[in-house]
């Protein structure tokens, strides 16, 4: 490319409101993006993952970027309407490194669902190994289905917000059981053998991920 191209932008349109606008439009309409990615996997999770992963990348938004965007918004909603978290919290009356783990997964829910994801995978793995995904297709599944669980759980928090009535836990449910659908359709949505695998290995892999992060302060706790 010559110099001259480079340093003559005249073909290219000027930034403006109608840049941004469409810019934002880009992401956020129904076609591709956001809204396409969460319709699409709330009406048929395994069949989207599916293809993303198979067949085309290009209509749903990343799963790293999806996740970490809904965590997010989780995070934001949740501030704002100063709602108490029960997505994962652990008590702590003397200050520990424990204590700080969780405060920072707490503050971290994009990077800790990431994290928590691998988990789920691994035991994901082990419970549908007949099947040929190996462990990084599984995190991508696990990905968008913790996203969408960041999602219920800011649906909830507005209403709690709004009404004043505590829904956070009925939120862990739903998610949970979105989950476990969700999963369990990626696999084999004609046998109910693969719900209950869906279910062992999103609970096996939460369960895990706390224990994990407790005995890593132990740990660091005990070393001089």
């Amino acid at each position: 490319m010559s110099q001259n191209n480079i340093d003559n932008p005249g073909k290219l349109k000027r930034i403006d409101g109608n840049y941004i606008i469409h810019e934002i439009t880009h992401v956020l309409h129904f076609e591709k993006g956001i809204f396409y990615t969460i319709r699409e996997l709330l009406t048929k999770p395994g069949e989207t993952v599916r293809i993303f992963i198979t067949k085309d990348r290009s209509r749903i938004v990343k799963p790293i970027i999806f996740i970490i965007v809904t965590s997010l918004t989780y995070t934001i909603v949740s501030h704002y309407f100063h709602v108490e978290d029960k997505y994962i919290t652990f008590s702590d009356d003397k200050p520990s490194t424990i204590g700080k783990i969780f405060k920072w997964i707490g503050a971290n829910y994009g990077y800790s669902n990431i994290i928590m994801a691998m988990f789920i995978a691994f035991w994901a793995k082990i419970f549908f190994k007949k099947f040929d995904y190996n462990f990084f297709e599984i995190l991508i599944l696990l990905c968008f289905v913790m996203g969408i669980g960041m999602l219920i759980f800011a649906v909830f928090a507005i209403f709690q917000g709004l009404t004043h009535v505590d829904l956070m836990q009925v939120a862990s449910f739903v998610s949970f059981g979105y989950a476990t659908w969700a999963i369990g359709q990626f696999f084999d949505k004609t046998k109910f053998v693969s719900y209950f695998k869906a279910f062992a290995s999103y609970f096996l892999g939460f369960f895990t991920f706390a224990a994990a992060a407790i005995l890593l302060g132990i740990l660091i706790d005990f070393i001089p």
